[in-house]
């Protein structure tokens, strides 16, 4: 089977299934990824629930008791509270007279339930994936009838977008300065700034050029149609049209956005994958270069990771700080060997070459769009809190704070090593120095919870993973004073 699309975690879903056998199976699956799951095994029960609760999504067996799930579906469409949460019919049949009957009751998707599981599964997981993306999505109506804003709105709310109005390009254009919608429906003919001049305006603003711009025109001259989709329309509805084929239209039109913005995901995180695997070769090479150094990013990395989980910051922020930490002295690949593996103390020059190497790591990481932000990380973590760092010698929190945690476990990690120049010290030395630059050259509250954790049990002195450390005004990482 192929991969599930994710679905979003804290959504709602009630199954009404009479088969305990279906029920157990989507309730199991479908729970893994964080859902909330109810269930129920007949319609009328499904209903009550239905108009009680909040839920993103019903799925519904068509062959319910008491409430069959096609007239289950044609009530909830009905009522204010439901009308507006997706439906998924689950047949036992799989003919075009049972799908139509779905369809019709107001169902978003009807799925043959005696297929396989995987098949089954895989169908409701696009199916959710879909409906979650979709729900809540704000659609821009523009067109100076009254009555067409009502009925357009009214039917867009009922599918579960949110609707704004504006009776002309004019107003459009005020509303977009403050909410940018996810698609844009106009007329042509409107008063103040008709549809041509709205659409050419919304491309040629780079912000908004990406949204998908419907035409609704009672214009069905070709010539008129062909000059909208020149102008960077994406479809074009001729009225009077029927709201439900409107509303499959923008559901398309979203639908194939996002499988657009699913490839370049995907996209940038096989560009992603490449060039990590490209720059952890070159982190390697320059580690290979020097004994010494070998295993100093993934302990820096791996310490300011733990300082990260201990504060208050996302997942997704630690996993940047950890690859930042196995990052961070990329720019070494620039330092020429003389300078970077020198056993006595550096001249003012070769100091100067040093410093360079936050810069250069910058620069290398640069052309990666999905790695930009992680380069503070890279380019200031030399930095020191009393403003005497480099390169650009930022004081106190004009440090970025990823910065400021990985220059303690750059720091920690460099006083416990072994260099050319002098043995690594012991891990009590190590942080009773840690202690006495707080406030100076490292961050206070970061020096605080690095205290506070037991790192020092983990075996990161010198002896079990050495790496690059400075003690001397010239030396090859962070100045201790």
């Amino acid at each position: 089977m192929r991969r599930n699309p994710s679905v979003p975690k804290g959504i709602s879903i009630l199954i009404a299934d009479s088969s305990a056998v279906v029920r157990s199976i989507l309730a199991q699956e479908l729970g893994r990824s964080g859902t909330e799951v109810l269930l129920c095994d007949d319609g009328e029960q499904a209903f009550d629930l239905a108009i009680s609760h909040d839920f993103d999504l019903v799925i519904a067996d068509a062959n319910l008791p008491k409430i069959e799930g096609i007239e289950l579906c044609k009530r909830l469409k009905a009522h204010q509270h439901t009308q507006q949460v997706p439906v998924v019919i689950l047949n036992s049949l799989d003919t075009e007279e049972a799908m139509r009957r779905g369809y019709q009751a107001g169902a978003c998707a009807c799925i043959n339930k005696d297929q396989s599981r995987e098949a089954l599964l895989e169908a409701i997981h696009n199916v959710m994936y879909k409906a979650t993306f979709q729900r809540g999505r704000l659609i821009l109506v523009v067109d100076d009838s009254s009555s067409v804003r009502s009925l357009v709105g009214r039917g867009l709310k009922e599918a579960g977008f949110h609707v704004m109005l504006a009776e002309n390009g004019r107003v459009a254009l005020d509303l977009l300065r403050n909410e940018k919608p996810d698609l844009i429906l106009s007329d042509i003919d409107m008063p103040e700034m008709n549809g041509e001049e709205f659409c050419q305006a919304v491309h040629a603003d780079a912000v908004l050029a990406a949204i998908p711009f419907i035409v609704m025109s009672a214009n069905d001259q070709r010539p008129i149609m062909r000059r909208m989709l020149q102008l960077g329309a994406d479809s074009y509805l001729v009225k009077p049209f029927n709201v439900d084929q409107l509303v499959i239209t923008v559901e398309k039109l979203l639908s194939d956005q996002l499988l657009l913005l699913q490839k370049e995901k995907e996209r940038l995180a096989t560009e992603q994958r490449l060039m990590l695997a490209s720059i952890t070769s070159l982190c390697c090479a320059l580690e290979a270069r020097d004994a010494y150094t070998r295993g100093h990013s993934e302990a820096v990395s791996d310490i300011a990771t733990r300082i990260a989980m201990h504060m208050n910051v996302s997942a997704e922020e630690i996993e940047l700080i950890r690859l930042g930490g196995k990052l961070h002295d990329i720019g070494k690949i620039g330092v020429i060997d003389s300078v970077l593996m020198k056993p006595g103390r550096l001249t003012e020059e070769e100091f100067a070459l040093i410093k360079r190497h936050p810069v250069i790591g910058a620069e290398i990481l640069l052309p990666v769009p999905s790695l930009a932000r992680i380069i503070p990380i890279v380019l200031y973590h030399h930095e020191r809190m009393d403003g005497k760092g480099y390169p650009e010698g930022l004081k106190g929190l004009a440090i970025p704070l990823w910065a400021r945690i990985t220059a303690v476990g750059d720091t920690y990690h460099a006083l416990t090593s072994n260099r050319p120049y002098r043995n690594g010290m012991p891990k009590d030395k190590a942080l009773q120095i840690i202690e006495s630059v707080s406030g100076s050259q490292l961050c206070p509250d970061c020096v605080e919870i690095f205290l506070k954790m037991e790192l020092w049990d983990t075996d990161l002195a010198a002896d079990k993973i050495p790496g690059d450390a400075p003690t001397a005004p010239l030396s090859r990482s962070c100045t201790v004073s």
